[in-house]
């Protein structure tokens, strides 16, 4: 199954480059092995995925491309102006985004991990005339989040949107993003899902190894870690727990 989403020309960030001379020179960013030797990096499909181990810099690049974007570092709309916890890198002040010729019309960034913050000023943004995002269980407010701003022609930059959702839930999420890819939008995607990994077509970018590479669906480890679980289940619990050794 081919889903077309194939069209490079509606990209509006096409690719970025970095100046390290714009990073301190003991800055931990120089540590992140992936990142290390990353000078240019191109994307070419609507919707991308950043795949890797946790702490393999996929969500520092993230944040960096949304802050350069524009985005607020906390997340939400690129009108959304607040601040809880200054806690993004100095990645986004060295990061020269390439961008297409055409204007999105809209766009959203989503971080997990400061998503009640964005409820909250969601809330106070809309003056109690919203999507009362707090009165809603989490998952609930993170697909209301994406059913209310994914649109046509938009940039939506989305670090683990599956982290408060259902495995029903998440195809519901994928039905929402590949819908809006074919509407002209752009997606960049931290994810360790193996259901939104499985849109077809889609471009999937691994941070292991030591720099970013083009990986295949099979290839990544969330799904040959899943696959490997459901395949062998009793045997991997059985060593896991009475084993105890490391079977992966």
């Amino acid at each position: 199954m081919k889903i077309n989403i194939d069209n490079d020309e509606q990209l509006h960030i096409k690719g970025l480059s970095i100046d390290w001379d714009k990073i301190e020179r003991y800055s931990y960013l120089r540590d992140i092995e992936s990142l290390a030797g990353l000078n240019h990096l191109a994307f070419h499909k609507p919707i991308t995925f950043f795949v890797g181990e946790n702490g393999s810099g996929k969500s520092t690049l993230l944040e960096a491309i949304a802050v350069a974007y524009g985005f607020n570092p906390e997340g939400g709309t690129r009108n959304y102006r607040f601040s809880t916890y200054d806690s993004h890198s100095e990645l986004c002040e060295a990061i020269r985004l390439i961008k297409g010729i055409h204007r999105p019309g809209w766009g959203y960034f989503l971080r997990a991990e400061s998503f009640y913050n964005v409820a909250t000023a969601e809330n106070e943004y809309s003056r109690g005339f919203g999507e009362r995002l707090h009165e809603k269980s989490h998952g609930e407010s993170f697909l209301a989040m994406a059913q209310t701003n994914f649109r046509a022609n938009g940039v939506y930059l989305l670090d683990e949107p599956e982290a408060a959702l259902s495995p029903q839930r998440q195809l519901t999420l994928l039905l929402e993003i590949v819908g809006c890819a074919r509407a002209e939008s752009q997606f960049i995607i931290v994810t360790h899902s193996p259901i939104l990994l499985g849109i077809p077509n889609a471009e999937i970018l691994s941070f292991d190894g030591g720099q970013i590479h083009a990986c295949s669906y099979e290839d990544t480890e969330s799904y040959q870690v899943t696959e490997m679980f459901i395949n062998n289940r009793e045997q991997i619990l059985h060593q896991l727990l009475e084993g105890g050794g490391d079977c992966l």
